[in-house]
C-alpha cells in the first residue's frame, strides 16, 4: 500500500524533549524508532492499532535514556536495527551506510550521520523509489542540530565538523521529505529549538540557521550554543551498549516504616521527596532531596543524585505516583530504589521523627535586599534575569556551597529547581536559605528592580 502520514505515530517524552516513533507497517506489524525502555505509551499506540513490534531500530547509543529495544526484542520477537559499529553487546542486526532493510512494503535505509556520536545512523525511509522521510535521531532537528560534545571536549570540535557534513548530506533530501528527529525542544542533547518536533527537508533548508553556514561558522554556531548537561549522560552511552537490563513484568516498590527508612539513611541511602515544593517546604525529612514529580523528574534525579546509592521516596497521596516514579527512575538506568515512606511525612511525624522547613515566599514575602541566587541553565539567564543577582546552575550547587550568601532567595523559574537547591544546600549544612515561589518577573515586579540580559 502506498505511505500516508497516518502510519507514523509519534511519542513525545516532554520530560526529556525527545520524540519516538512507532510506524505502522500496514500488515499488523510496525517499526520503533528510539524506543526508551520505559514502554508504556508506545505499547498503548501498538495496541489500540493492533501492532506487534516486527523491528526496533536505534539511531545511536543514547546518552539521556536507556533504549527499550532490547526489551522489545524478548517481549515481541523485535529484530533491533543498530549501528554495526556500536559494539552493542547483545544481538541485533548491524547496519553500514547504505544497508536497507526490507520492511514489508517499505524499506529502511541506513545513513551514516556521525556528528552528535561516532556511530549515528539516520533511516531513511521509502516507499517505492520515493524517498517518504528520515528519522534523524540526534543529527538534523528543527531548526538546528543536536550537541557534539558527549565524548568530551577533546572530540567536540572534530564532532561538530562531521556533524556539518552530515546535515549537509540530509539536506540534499527531496525537499518534500519529512524530518523526524529524536531531540527536539527540553531535550539537553540539543542545542536550542523550537517547540515543532518534525520538520520536512525543504523547511529546515528554508530556516534552519546552521544550514545556511560555512563549516567554520558552523562550528562556531553549534559549539556557542551549547549548554550543560545532567551527569548521568556520561554513564548511558555505556550501559546501552552493553545492553539495559529486561524488566519483567510491572515494577513495585515496598512501603516502608519510619523506622526502616531511618535504618536504611543511617547505612547510606538517600531520600528523594517527590511531592510538590509547597508541601516539601513545609516539612520533610532532614537531608531529603526536593525533586517534585513532574515531566522534568527524571533529568534531575540523574543530574543530583548519585546512582549507586539506595533510594526512598516519599510520594505524594495521588494514584498512579509509584508507578509513574519507578519507571521515571528506570528509564535512566536508577534501579536501586528500596521503597517508599508509609504513611508519608503524617507517619515520619507520628513516631518521633524530626522536621526540617524551608522557607518558600512568594515575592511580596521577600526583601529587595534579600541575595539573589539564580539557579536557571544559563541560557534562561542569559535571556533575562534579576539586575545582581549571582548566578549558580541547579547542577552545580554542590560544587558552590561556599558561594551562596548567607540568607540567600534561591530562584528559578517557578520554583521547584530552587526548592531541590535548596535541599541539596541543606545537605551541606545551610539552614539560612529561602525559595522563592515565582519568576525572576515576579520578584523585579514587586521590588521594582531592573531585569537584564546577557552574561
Amino acid at each position: 500500500m502506498a505511505f500516508s502520514a497516518d502510519q507514523l505515530i509519534s511519542l513525545v517524552d516532554e520530560g526529556l524533549g525527545n520524540s519516538s516513533y512507532l510506524l505502522d507497517l500496514g500488515d499488523g506489524s510496525a517499526l520503533a524508532v528510539d524506543a526508551s525502555r520505559d514502554l508504556r505509551a508506545l505499547n498503548a499506540a501498538a495496541e489500540r492499532r493492533g501492532l506487534h513490534v516486527r523491528f526496533a531500530a536505534d539511531t545511536h547509543l543514547h546518552a539521556d535514556f536507556l533504549s527499550g529495544a532490547v526489551q522489545l526484542h524478548k517481549e515481541q520477537g523485535a529484530q533491533i536495527l543498530a549501528s554495526a559499529h556500536g559494539d552493542r553487546e547483545f544481538p541485533h542486526t548491524g547496519l553500514g551506510d547504505l544497508d536497507e532493510v526490507d520492511l514489508g512494503g517499505l524499506t529502511l535505509c541506513a545513513l551514516a550521520t556521525p556528528g552528535h556520536t561516532d556511530e549515528h545512523l539516520s533511516f531513511l525511509i521509502c516507499d517505492g523509489g520515493e524517498e517518504i522521510g528520515v528519522f534523524t535521531g540526534g543529527s538534523l532537528i528543527v531548526k538546528s542540530a543536536a550537541r557534539t560534545d558527549l565524548l568530551g571536549p577533546q572530540r567536540t570540535i572534530e564532532l561538530t565538523r562531521r556533524q556539518f557534513r552530515s546535515l549537509q548530506r540530509l539536506s540534499a533530501l527531496p525537499d518534500d521529505a519529512a524530518v523526524w528527529p529524536t531531540h527536539g525542544a527540553g531535550s539537553f542533547c540539543s542545542a536550542p529549538s523550537g517547540a515543532r518536533r518534525t520538520s520536512t527537508i525543504g523547511a529546515e533548508r528554508d530556516s534552519n540557521p546552521l544550514l545556511s553556514l560555512g563549516e567554520d561558522a558552523f562550528v562556531e554556531a553549534l559549539t556557542g550554543s551549547l549548554g550543560s548537561y545532567p551527569t548521568y549522560f556520561r554513564r548511558m552511552a555505556e550501559r546501552n551498549r552493553q545492553g539495559p537490563t529486561v524488566v519483567d513484568g510491572e515494577p513495585s516498590l515496598d512501603a516502608l516504616s519510619p523506622d526502616s527508612v531511618r535504618s536504611l539513611t543511617a547505612d547510606g541511602a538517600w531520600i528523594v521527596d517527590a511531592r510538590s515544593a509547597v508541601a516539601f517546604g513545609a516539612g520533610h525529612v532532614p537531608g531529603a532531596v526536593s525533586i517534585p514529580l513532574r515531566p522534568q523528574f527524571a533529568s534531575w534525579l540523574g543530574w543530583v543524585v548519585p546512582d549507586d546509592v539506595p533510594l526512598v521516596f516519599v510520594v505524594p497521596e495521588n494514584p498512579g505516583v509509584i508507578s509513574e516514579l519507578i519507571w521515571q527512575a528506570y528509564k535512566i538506568g536508577y534501579e536501586r530504589i528500596v521503597g517508599y515512606l508509609a504513611g508519608g511525612m503524617a507517619a515520619w511525624v507520628s513516631t518521633g521523627g524530626q522536621i526540617a522547613l524551608t522557607p518558600y515566599l512568594r515575592a511580596d514575602e521577600t526583601a529587595a535586599t534579600m541575595p539573589y541566587v539564580d539557579v536557571r541553565q544559563a541560557a534562561e539567564w542569559t535571556d533575562h534575569h534579576v539586575r545582581g543577582a549571582r548566578h549558580i546552575e541547579l547542577g552545580d550547587i554542590v560544587a558552590h556551597v561556599d558561594a551562596v550568601p548567607t540568607g540567600s532567595l534561591v530562584a528559578c523559574g517557578h520554583g521547584e529547581r530552587a526548592m531541590t537547591a535548596a535541599s541539596l544546600l541543606q545537605r551541606h549544612g545551610r539552614r539560612d536559605i529561602a525559595v522563592l515561589d515565582g519568576s525572576p518577573d515576579d520578584f523585579a515586579r514587586r521590588h521594582r528592580v531592573p531585569l537584564t540580559t546577557g552574561d
